[in-house]
């Protein structure tokens, strides 16, 4: 049986799904296509039902719960991990006197209306409604050409910034668990609903056995993980890898559906996302 499968070209997506998708594993019957995208990219094919399988951001996966349920396993959760506020012309201090005066003027990159980092936005910065849609991996740039006054990173660009001459605004990850005392929830894994349910759990089955193997074997994807990080030094491809792969992408356990409930709790009662009825995990 093939499945389609969306993640993204980022270490920590590559890391996890390598023995899986290279079969490094008994994969029970099972083979995979794979598209590599963005993850606003692959928030919109699950948006539009297109894939078997797929990581999305947790904000995304709330307007599809009702097509997808959440795996225990493969998900992006942890501490110091959140998207960062960042800018080139603004430190913290002169960014919280323009939002006294003139909020409004701010033209704030944000690597998709879906992610989990604009939904963080949104509750640490509610004044900042200026918001220019990019790919993540362009808004270092646009910062530096002066398109956008103020950028929200993640992925690997949150090693790169400093580098650039870029200013630190918030940790909006840091923001969130002064908040809540939880881990982050960034992504998840989701199958779609409409598979039998055997396979359903075949598959969470496969993905958490594909993390074990990476953390057993973690040079093992190192040729698959630079294939698709580029020019990425490997020692930032694997601080990538330590920061958002870590015991919630083997399972989520209490404490990471602990987070996710939070988080979505959150944003109901604020308006962000809509009610959800269903049972969110597999």
């Amino acid at each position: 049986m093939k499945l389609t499968l969306g993640f993204s070209p980022c270490p920590n997506d590559t890391f996890i799904f390598d023995a899986l998708i290279h079969q490094k594993i008994d994969t029970e019957g099972l083979t995979f296509e794979v598209c590599y995208d963005d993850v606003e990219t692959l928030n919109q094919k699950a948006l539009n039902g297109l894939l078997d399988i797929t990581k999305l951001s947790f904000h995304a996966f709330a307007y599809v719960a009702s097509q997808y349920a959440l795996l225990d396993a493969g998900s992006a959760l942890g501490f110091g991990v959140g998207p960062l506020l960042i800018s080139h012309k603004f430190t913290a201090e002169s960014l919280a006197e323009k939002l006294q005066t003139n909020p409004e003027s701010l033209k704030v990159g944000i690597p998709g209306k879906y992610t989990t980092a604009n939904f963080l936005l949104g509750i640490a910065y509610p004044d900042l409604q200026r918001k220019q849609e990019m790919v993540f991996s362009e808004i270092e740039d646009a910062l530096l050409a002066d398109e956008i006054d103020l950028g929200l990173i993640i992925h690997e660009n949150r090693f790169t910034y400093q580098d650039k001459g870029l200013n630190k605004i918030v940790d909006l990850g840091d923001y969130w668990e002064k908040l809540t005392g939880c881990a982050i929830p960034l992504g998840g894994i989701v199958v779609n609903r409409n598979l039998p349910r055997e396979v359903q759990l075949k598959v969470n089955r496969l993905v958490q056995q594909s993390v074990e193997f990476a953390f057993a074997h973690p040079k093992s994807a190192v040729g698959f993980i630079r294939e698709h990080a580029q020019a990425m030094d490997e020692a930032v491809m694997y601080k990538h890898i330590e920061l958002y792969v870590n015991k919630y992408s083997i399972n989520l356990g209490i404490e990471g559906r602990k987070a996710i409930d939070t988080l979505f709790n959150m944003a109901q009662k604020r308006g962000i996302i809509p009610a959800i009825k269903q049972q969110l995990y597999l």
